[in-house]
C-alpha cells in the first residue's frame, strides 16, 4: 500500500468522524463520475478520463456539517468541489487534485417556507428547480427560472453558477431572483444574508457569493423571488427570417421599445435544422413568447407585430404558432435524456456536440458572430469534419443580447484526443473573437476550468477584484482549484 492511499484511507477515516460512514461514498464508479462533469462528456463516457479520482463523495445533511467539512479540507490542504444537481458544462466539478473530497448538497433538500405575500421561496441548497416549481403550480405561481437542466438542476449549483432559463428575457437570471442567502467559507463562517426587496448597505454582496462558481464559499440556502403564473395567456410567435443579422435587428426593436416577452430567440439556419427541420425551410428562424397578465401579453404582442413589421424587409414569412409551442414544450433535458446520450456516446462513437455562449452589445453582436463563423470555417484545421456550425441569441436586453454557438463534427481520434483536436481549438477561436471586440467571452455557464485561461482578460483591470476576493476568502486556494482563476497544473487537462 502506497502513501498516496495511506493518507487517503486516513481521509476518509476522519471524515466519517465528521459525518456518519453512511454520508460517505468511495466506490470507483461513484469517483468517476464525481471527477468531472459534462464538459469533457465523451472521453469520460468512453472510461479514459485522465485526471485523478476524488478521494470521496461526501453528503452533508446541514450547515453546520458543511461548515466542518469545510474547516478540515482548509486545515489539510484538501481540495473542495462543491456540487449540487452536477448539470455543470464547463469544467467546473472537474478534480484536477490528488486529494480532494466533493460535497454534495443534494442532502440538503427541505424547501423551508414558501411565502406568497412576500412574493418569495426559502429551499435549501440540495433542493431541485423543479420540485419549487411542482409546489409553486399548486397553487398559482412559478419560480420563473426554466434552464434546459430544469428538471434536474438544485438551487446551490444554479447560484453558484450564476444560471439563467429560457424565460430570462422577462423573469431575469438567477441573479435578478436571489432575495437572500446563506453560505459557508472555508475557515468555517458562517455568513447569512438578509432576505430584503433592495438595500444601499454598501456593495451588494450577494454577488460574492452568486456567480462564484465554488471558488470563495458553499452555498447552503437560498431565498428566491416567486411570481403568478398566468399558463393560459401564452401566446408563441415565429418567423423565417433572411439572416441572423436580421433577427436581431427585430430581437433589439422589441427589447429597446420596452417589451418583455419571456421567450425571444433568432436561430441561424444550421442551428434552426435541429430544432426546426420540419419547417425551416433553410432560413433563419425568430420565435417570441409572451406571457403574463393579459393585457401584458396583448400589449406585448402588440410590440412584437409592430417590430416585425417595420422589419419586414427581412421576414420571409410567418409560422404557425402551434408549432413554437410544440417545439417548447419539448426543450427540457431529464435524467433520461443525459443517460441516452452517455449511451449513445458509448455506441456510436458520437456525441450531440458542444455549446459555447457569449455576449456583447447589439452592434457588436452578429460582427462576433460572423467573424467567429469565417474565422472557423477557414482556418480551423478539422473543418471538414464538422456536420453542424451555428448559433442562436436566446437571451436578450435592452442594451445587448447574447450569442449561442453550437457545433458538432464527426469524431475521427482517439476518445482521449478529442477535446484537443475538435473542441478546445473552436473555442479558443470563439472567445479570442469575443474577446477582440469587447464582448464577454461566458454569458451564463460560467468560466469553469476551460476558460479560465481568458479570465484575466474577460476582466482586464478589474480581475484585481476578482483576484483579491480569492486571497481573503480561500487563501489556501482549497475551494475549486482549477475554477475561474488560471493555474498552471490544469495546463496538461486544457491543452
Amino acid at each position: 500500500m502506497n502513501s498516496e492511499t495511506l493518507v487517503k484511507e486516513a481521509i476518509i477515516k476522519d471524515v466519517k468522524n465528521i459525518v456518519s460512514e453512511e454520508q460517505v461514498v468511495t466506490d470507483r464508479e461513484t469517483l468517476y463520475d464525481a471527477s468531472s462533469d459534462r464538459y469533457r462528456k465523451y472521453m469520460k463516457a468512453k472510461g479514459v478520463l485522465d485526471n485523478p479520482l476524488p478521494t470521496a463523495v461526501v453528503y452533508p445533511n446541514n450547515p453546520e456539517e458543511v461548515k466542518e467539512l469545510l474547516m478540515y479540507c482548509n486545515e489539510n490542504d484538501i481540495n473542495v468541489i462543491p456540487r449540487s444537481g452536477q448539470t455543470a458544462t464547463e469544467g467546473g466539478l472537474e478534480n484536477w487534485k490528488d486529494l480532494a473530497l466533493v460535497i454534495d448538497g443534494s442532502h440538503m433538500n427541505k424547501i423551508l417556507k414558501i411565502d406568497p405575500y412576500n412574493m418569495q421561496a426559502t429551499v435549501q441548497a440540495g433542493v431541485p428547480l423543479q420540485a419549487l416549481e411542482d409546489e409553486l403550480r399548486k397553487i398559482g405561481y412559478t419560480t420563473g427560472h426554466s434552464p434546459q437542466s430544469k428538471p434536474i438542476a438544485q438551487y446551490g449549483g444554479l447560484v453558484a453558477t450564476r444560471s439563467i432559463g429560457q424565460f430570462s428575457t422577462l423573469y431575469g437570471g438567477i441573479e435578478d431572483m436571489v432575495v437572500g442567502l446563506e453560505c459557508v467559507f472555508p475557515n468555517g463562517h458562517i455568513s447569512r444574508i438578509k432576505n430584503i426587496s433592495r438595500r444601499a448597505g454598501g456593495p451588494d454582496i450577494r454577488h460574492i457569493v452568486i456567480g462564484n462558481e465554488g471558488t470563495l464559499c458553499y452555498i447552503t440556502e437560498v431565498t428566491v423571488k416567486i411570481f403568478k403564473h398566468y399558463p393560459d395567456n401564452n401566446k408563441f410567435y415565429g418567423y423565417l427570417v433572411n439572416d441572423v443579422e436580421d433577427g436581431v435587428k427585430v430581437l433589439r426593436e422589441v427589447m429597446v421599445n420596452g417589451y418583455r416577452p419571456s421567450v425571444a430567440r433568432t436561430y441561424s439556419p444550421e442551428d434552426a435544422r435541429q430544432h426546426f427541420y420540419h419547417f425551416y425551410e433553410d432560413k433563419c428562424v425568430l420565435i417570441f413568447m409572451a406571457e403574463g397578465p393579459e393585457g401584458i401579453v396583448e400589449a406585448t404582442g402588440k410590440g412584437i407585430e409592430e417590430a416585425v413589421e417595420k422589419f419586414k424587409d427581412g421576414i420571409v414569412k410567418q409560422v404557425d404558432s402551434q408549432l413554437i409551442e410544440n417545439w417548447f414544450n419539448q426543450l427540457n433535458w431529464t435524467q433520461q435524456t443525459i443517460d441516452d446520450e452517455v449511451q449513445g456516446m458509448i455506441d456510436n462513437d458520437k456525441h450531440d456536440g458542444y455549446t459555447t455562449e457569449v455576449s456583447a452589445d447589439w452592434e457588436t453582436i452578429t460582427k462576433i458572430y460572423n467573424n467567429v463563423i469565417d474565422r472557423i470555417r477557414n482556418e480551423f484545421p478539422r473543418a471538414d469534419d464538422l456536420t453542424m456550425l451555428g448559433g442562436h441569441s436566446s437571451h436578450s436586453y435592452l442594451n445587448g443580447t447574447n450569442m449561442y454557438f453550437v457545433y458538432n463534427y464527426d469524431i475521427n481520434c482517439e476518445p482521449e484526443d478529442e477535446m484537443k483536436i475538435y473542441h478546445h481549438p473552436i473555442q479558443a477561436i470563439i472567445v479570442e473573437e469575443t474577446l477582440k471586440l469587447g464582448g464577454s467571452m461566458c454569458h451564463h455557464h460560467g468560466i469553469g476550468k476551460y476558460r479560465n485561461e481568458w479570465t484575466k482578460e474577460e476582466h482586464q483591470s478589474a480581475y484585481y477584484m476578482l483576484e483579491s476576493l480569492k486571497e481573503v476568502f480561500d487563501p489556501k486556494g482549497v475551494m475549486s482549484f482549477g475554477n475561474i482563476y488560471p493555474v498552471q497544473e490544469g495546463l496538461k487537462y486544457q491543452k
